[in-house]
């Protein structure tokens, strides 16, 4: 088997909000307005959703963090492009929704298109209340 470093970095984008910050009241909740975004778009594809935290919690040495109350993963797909067979290692795509002790927190790993990135920032700025009601 061959192994090769396609990028050294996967940098995160981060977006932590308050309780108060967001019209949403549970991760189950921000998963439907994130599916409604997926299915609404012209090239992505909704997969599947994972339950991560169930999953962590069942499994006998499974440790979650503490203050995380759920965590959930959307996968999904823009498939726009697929130059060479080699990309289908970093896909498809994956948004992490977390409830905290805090709030939530919405984490996706930049992709190499700078339009699918800008997707999913509009996607979790959408979730605050002063973008909804900007809207």
């Amino acid at each position: 088997m061959k192994t090769s470093l396609s990028f050294a970095e996967y940098p995160i984008y981060s977006l932590e909000i308050g309780r108060e910050e967001t019209p949403f009241d549970s991760v189950e909740a921000i998963c439907g307005y994130f599916r409604a975004c997926i299915e609404s778009h012209r090239s992505a594809v909704f997969i599947a959703e994972f339950d991560h935290y169930a999953h962590t919690q069942s499994l006998p040495e499974g440790h979650i963090g503490e203050g995380i109350r759920a965590a959930r993963n959307l996968v999904f797909c823009f498939g726009i492009s697929l130059p060479k067979p080699e990309l289908l290692a970093c896909r498809p795509r994956s948004i992490g929704i977390a409830e905290t002790d805090q709030g939530f927190l919405i984490t996706f790993m930049e992709t190499p298109m700078p339009v699918a990135n800008a997707v999913m920032e509009d996607w979790a700025m959408g979730l605050c209340k002063s973008q909804c009601e900007a809207a």
